[in-house]
């Protein structure tokens, strides 16, 4: 198991597992609709897990929790806009491993996600899977990098676009073992997909599992690994890119986060329906057949989660060099 993972787990173990009784405050939230802002357009990862988590929420606090999409700047646009909202937990963030990128890919942000953002409660994590299209002759990590070190600036990788977490892991990945790869950026992870399934511009992509497993298991496309720290079972054959290059690790999370200052007694509300939905065989089992795994922890440790990504990807940014368009 990885530092990064087992860094996570030590976390999501070690927080008490109840919290404080709610208050009155508390009891009487909400007395309104709730919105959760999902910063990327309707149909991707993101907003089906936020629809998810909305249905469960709905049905618990007896009160409609409604989606609103807002996309750009890779989710900020988003996420500003919570934080710009008043912090009473009416307004909420599906929060990504992109906003954690997003704190020192973009040098013009309006606010900082550890300082300006309290976040409630994480709900699941997901590795990425690193696949190519049939026509590389690569079948292991380890024959992918003798190719791409033979085919020096042949090589393309797809992302759906700057500062996600597929573009990153791309970059981590050169960082790693050396190779020369070129970063063809699309407009969306599914235009991405359709080009690497085209195999004639890009070869390789470290795309979310859940946008490329059909693919992998019809064959039109073919998994070299996984990016998390152990293999997982929906891919039980396929390795992670840890057992050629030791120590990478690119795991995607997700979770709920509000404006800094919201109540108390509300934050404790929240993370405990939350994490009550996350232990519930139904819904539980939606979020595993989305490809992603229930991470149910406190807002403490989350926050230290979040904390501990945004300074890994700093570096990996940094290094690369990468700037927004």
């Amino acid at each position: 198991m990885g530092l990064h993972r087992r860094h996570f787990l030590q976390l999501a173990t070690s927080a008490a597992a109840t919290s404080a009784a709610p208050s009155a405050f508390a009891q009487a939230f909400p007395s309104r609709p709730l919105k959760i802002v999902v910063g990327f357009a309707p149909g991707g990862g993101q907003d089906i897990l936020a629809r998810i988590i909305a249905g469960w929420l709905t049905e618990r606090l007896g009160q409609p929790v409604i989606i609103e999409t807002k996309p750009g700047q890779s989710g900020s646009l988003g996420a500003e806009s919570v934080v710009r909202s008043a912090p009473d937990g009416y307004t909420l963030f599906l929060f990504g491993p992109n906003n954690a990128i997003n704190a020192t890919f973009y040098s013009n942000l309006s606010f900082d996600v550890n300082k300006d953002m309290q976040h409630v409660a994480s709900l699941a994590t997901m590795p990425n899977v690193m696949a190519v299209h049939p026509s590389v002759p690569a079948k292991t990590v380890a024959e992918f990098i003798a190719y791409a070190k033979a085919s020096a600036g042949k090589v393309n990788y797809a992302s759906g676009g700057l500062g996600t977490s597929v573009h990153v892991s791309g970059e981590l990945f050169k960082q790693m073992t050396g190779v020369q790869m070129q970063h063809v950026t699309y407009r969306g992870a599914g235009p991405a997909t359709v080009a690497l399934l085209a195999g004639d511009q890009v070869h390789v992509m470290f795309d979310n599992l859940n946008s490329q497993i059909n693919h992998i298991k019809e064959g039109r496309l073919r998994a070299l690994a996984v990016t998390s720290a152990k293999r997982i079972p929906a891919l039980p054959d396929v390795p992670t890119v840890g057992e050629t290059v030791p120590g990478f690790e690119a795991l995607a999370f997700f979770g709920i986060s509000a404006p800094r200052n919201i109540p108390p007694a509300v934050l404790a509300r929240l993370n405990s329906e939350i994490n009550a939905g996350l232990n519930d065989p139904k819904l539980k089992a939606r979020i595993e057949d989305f490809g992603a795994t229930p991470s149910p922890t406190t807002p403490e440790a989350f926050s230290t989660f979040i904390a501990s990504e945004v300074e890994k990807w700093a570096k990996v940014v940094k290094v690369s060099g990468a700037k927004p368009e």
